[in-house]
This record gives C-alpha cells, sequence and structure tokens, in this order.
C-alpha cells in the first residue's frame, strides 16, 4: 500500500469540507494571529501591534464597504469572503507601516478601495484580469506618484516573508496549494525565483557564508513562498490550460526575480522610476500573460431545459448566440448572481456533458436536498429562457489525439459527466467505462450508454442491464477490480474522475497496471 495515501486522503477529506475562499481566509487570518502574537511578545521586536492592528482594521473596513458599494454600482452581487482576503493579503503586502500616521491610513484605504475597483473596471467578460491585491498595492503607488506624495507607503511584503512567521507560511501555502490542486504550479514558481535569486546571492556571498546560510537569506527575504501560495494560486486570473498555467508561473518567476538577476547582465541596469520590478507588479505581468493565453470570450447562455436524468442527478442544456469552442472533457465556469448566497460565492465550474454542437452547451450535477450550494439551487430553479453568463471554459481531462488508442474510463458518481460529453462525441472509441454507484438505480444516463463497454460495480444485483454493460458485485471500487474486469488494461491509458476518495484509492494501482494515468478531480465533492 502507499504509505502517502492516508495522508492525502485525510487532507483531501478534511479540507474538502470548507470551500476554498474560506480556507484561504482561515489560514490568512491565523498567520495574522501568530504574527499580532509574535509581535505582542517581542519573538518579533520592535513593531507595534496596536498600529498593525489597526493598520487590520481600516483594510478591512475599506475593502468590505468598497466592495459593496461597488457592488450596487455595477448591479451586481458582492462576494464578501472576497473583499476579506482582499485585506489580508493587503495586510501582508504593506504592513508594517513604521510610523503608521493618519495620512498613512488613509492611502491603504485607498490601496483596499483600488483593489476592490480592479474587479469591476480591470475586467473583461465578467472576470477580473489582474490579482486584486496586486492591482490595488500597484495602484496606489501611481496614485501618490500622481499627487506628488513625498512619503508614500508601498508594498514592502516584509510581513510575508518575515523569518519567524516562514514555518507557518510554508504550511499555509502548501495547504492551499494542495486544496487548489496547484502544488506543480507552486513548485515552478519557487524553484525557478529562487534559482535566478540564488546566483546572484551566492555572487554576492561572503567566503564564510554557506549555501544554507544564502538559500535562508532568499526565503527570508523575499516572498517567495507567499506569493506562491496565496496570490499566484488565485483561479480567476490562471489561463485555462495546465501547461500555460505552468508557463505563467515561470514567467513570473523570472519577472520577480528581476531586481536580483539583472545585475548578472549589467551593472547599470535601467531606472525604471515608479515602473520598477516589484513583487505585486511581477504579478500583474504574469497575469497579462495570462489573459493573453486564455482568450476569454464571455458566454451569454439562455436555458433550454432542464431535466432530471438519476435521483438527485439533473443536466442542464444552455443556447448560446455565439460558437461555443471547447474540447470534450474540458469544464464551463458559470456565474449567476442570486439572493441568499452562501460562501460558495456566484461562480461555479461544471464539466461540460454534451458533444462540441455549435451554439449549444450542457452541464450535468448534482443538487442534494441537504448539502448543496445555494448556487446550485439557484441554477436548478432557473426556468427556460433565464440568462446565465458563462465566464470561461477550460481545463487538461481531455483523450488523445489518436483515435486508435485503448482507453479505460474509471468514472464514480457524477465523474462520469467529462466521459459523457466524449463518449457522445466520440463513440466508436476503443473505451470501456468502469463506473462506481451507490446502487444501479443511481446511473445516470444508462439509456443512452446502451452499446458501449461499461462495468458497472455497485453493491447488490442490477434487474436488468443495458447492451454491452456487465456488473460487479461490490462496495466500492478498487484497482484489483478494475484490471480483473479489464484483462487488457495494460494496454490502455487510463481516466479516472470522481471524489478525491475514490481517485486515491486507485490511482497508485492504476499507475503501475495501465499504460498512463491521468486523473479529474472535483474539488466541490
Amino acid at each position: 500500500m502507499n504509505p502517502v495515501a492516508p495522508v492525502r486522503d485525510v487532507l483531501d477529506r478534511q479540507l474538502g469540507r470548507v470551500t476554498m475562499y474560506r480556507l484561504v481566509t482561515i489560514v490568512l487570518t491565523l498567520l495574522v494571529v501568530v504574527y499580532a502574537v509574535f509581535t505582542a511578545t517581542g519573538v518579533i521586536e520592535g513593531l507595534s501591534t496596536g498600529d498593525n492592528l489597526l493598520s487590520l482594521a481600516v483594510l478591512l473596513v475599506a475593502s468590505y464597504a468598497s466592495s459593496r458599494l461597488l457592488g450596487l454600482a455595477f448591479r451586481v452581487r458582492p462576494h464578501a469572503e472576497s473583499a476579506i482576503i482582499t485585506a489580508l493579503l493587503l495586510f501582508f503586502l504593506f504592513v508594517p507601516i513604521v510610523p503608521v500616521g493618519t495620512a498613512d491610513l488613509v492611502w491603504l484605504a485607498i490601496a483596499a478601495v483600488l483593489a476592490q475597483a480592479s474587479k469591476y473596471v480591470l475586467a473583461w467578460r465578467g472576470r477580473h484580469v489582474f490579482n486584486p491585491a496586486a492591482a490595488g498595492a500597484f495602484l496606489v503607488l501611481l496614485a501618490q506618484e500622481l499627487v506628488g506624495r513625498e512619503d508614500r507607503i508601498n508594498a514592502i511584503w516584509q510581513t510575508a516573508a518575515t523569518e519567524k512567521l516562514f514555518p507557518f507560511v510554508v504550511v499555509g501555502a502548501l495547504l492551499v496549494l494542495w486544496r487548489t490542486r496547484r502544488l506543480d504550479i507552486g513548485l515552478v514558481f519557487v524553484v525557478v525565483a529562487t534559482v535566478l535569486i540564488m546566483v546572484r546571492l551566492l555572487d554576492l556571498a561572503a567566503p564564510d557564508q554557506s549555501f544554507v546560510d544564502v538559500l535562508k537569506l532568499a526565503a527570508y527575504s523575499y516572498p517567495i513562498v507567499f506569493v506562491a501560495g496565496f496570490m499566484l494560486s488565485e483561479p480567476l486570473t490562471l489561463p485555462p490550460r495546465r501547461r500555460q498555467q505552468l508557463a505563467v508561473a515561470a514567467v513570473t518567476a523570472v519577472v520577480f526575480a528581476y531586481p536580483t538577476w539583472i545585475f548578472l547582465v549589467t551593472d547599470s541596469p535601467p531606472d525604471l522610476g515608479v515602473l520598477a520590478i516589484s513583487p505585486e507588479l511581477a504579478l500583474l505581468i504574469g497575469n497579462l500573460v495570462a489573459f493573453a493565453f486564455a482568450r476569454r470570450s464571455g458566454l451569454d447562455l439562455e436555458l433550454e431545459g432542464s431535466r432530471q436524468v438519476a435521483g438527485d442527478t439533473h443536466e442542464l442544456t444552455f443556447r448560446s448566440r455565439r460558437s461555443v469552442s471547447f474540447v470534450p472533457g474540458q469544464y464551463l465556469e458559470l456565474s449567476l448572481p442570486h439572493s441568499g448566497m452562501d460562501s460558495r460565492g456566484a461562480r461555479r465550474t461544471f464539466s461540460i456533458s454534451s458533444p462540441p454542437e455549435a451554439g449549444r452547451v450542457a452541464v450535468t450535477l448534482r443538487v442534494p436536498q441537504q448539502k448543496s450550494s445555494s448556487f446550485k439551487k439557484a441554477l436548478l430553479s432557473l426556468e427556460p429562457g433565464a440568462r446565465v453568463r458563462g465566464t470561461g471554459i477550460g481545463g487538461d481531462f481531455v483523450w488523445p489525439a489518436d483515435p486508435q488508442t485503448p482507453l479505460l474510463l474509471v468514472a464514480g458518481g457524477i465523474g462520469i459527466t467529462p466521459f459523457l460529453s466524449q463518449l457522445r462525441h466520440e463513440g466508436s472509441r476503443d473505451a470501456v467505462l468502469v463506473y462506481g454507484a451507490a446502487s444501479a438505480d443511481e446511473v445516470p444516463f444508462a439509456e443512452e450508454l446502451a452499446g458501449v463497454r461499461v462495468v458497472l460495480v455497485c453493491p447488490g444485483h442490477p434487474t436488468d442491464l443495458p447492451e454491452g454493460w456487465t456488473h460487479v458485485e461490490a462496495p466500492y471500487l478498487s484497482d484489483q477490480i478494475i484490471a480483473e474486469a479489464v484483462p487488457d488494461l495494460g494496454g490502455r491509458r487510463a481516466y479516472v474522475s470522481g471524489p478525491p476518495a475514490m481517485v486515491n484509492a486507485v490511482r497508485s494501482g492504476l499507475r503501475k497496471r495501465a499504460k498512463s494515468l491521468k486523473t479529474d478531480y472535483f474539488s466541490g465533492y
């Protein structure tokens, strides 16, 4: 048994209990608490805990209030938790301000207002282009330059890279990156930025400084981990495909480290003035690269109809005036402001269940009575003709281009959705679908999948099976069951989609047995 699997299962189960927004809020709040305790007890010396907390209070009030007012002005429902996260991020960018005066607090509030405004003004087709906290930090610097303020506040990022706080930042960043499935993106940024910075620092190091000493200097002087965990990982400013996201991480890291590595190229780098490269400007440049990759084209969708396909599973079909371009296996992000909105917000992503078809797209979702989000309930309550905004299409859970490639499809629960889109589009592919269900009565699209080679794994005995189906009686999926049901597994590329616990249960075994493996987690499960 893989010794990492139990840890992975526990992390997925515990972190999956809260939304991504709530997790980031909790982690950043805990970091603020630790920082306040350290400054109050002298672990971090020379700073006023009262001044720091006053700065935080100003940021929270300004961010939340401006979010509400801008929401009214633009006639959209603001996301309160997003405003709180922005304020917490700005705290780690600007604090400490020594000494902090009334004018400094006013400009700090302006930074929060500008950050919130960037979500609405610097936006394209329903999504903001720039990381709000980075935008607020940069714009407030420009504003102070325009009015000729001499004693400016600027994002020094000191708190985000404080030595005493560093271990806590690392743990928090890892939790966020794990929850968002972006550990590889964070790692690319950390490695590239650290290497570029270390090359210069080693060149400047004294003879008695060891490599470890220089590495610590880089970690405690530059907010590398904080940026990777809490800024670069923001989903709304990332491009849709993983290779694009990795490229953005690398580009951002190169720009981030520019003030250091440029001295390896020239002793007299150009004076960029207010446009001098800073962590926040590096993030904004990375956001522009992401925007260029994304080619975001919002969709104005009209609900054509909905149908119940099994139990609490429903398929919703939308019409679009514009062509809907996607690859089967990708997801659609929908935006639906609604009354009684819970902490999960007004945006959700759903795997597309329909094949590529001009002007039409469908998604399938489970809407349990007890634990559904307000978004799902609002979406399901829409009447035909209601309009919904599609704000993005993305994802890498796509089949290989070669139609002769044998495939194994493993689905649990609503994880069947991306496979449905793919099978509807290319039903003649050599594909075996192994589907794990709680019971034979809870299998969506059973009639439509008649004729497809399906292995149904569930307790009990089905009264009737569609053509091409076989049944394995078992309480849950395992790699052993899959291997026995699909004897030619070794020659197939495996795709696994479903709840994290199910994916984790079969991942290691299939990686050893199948030709290759690709997984699709849904953190909302």
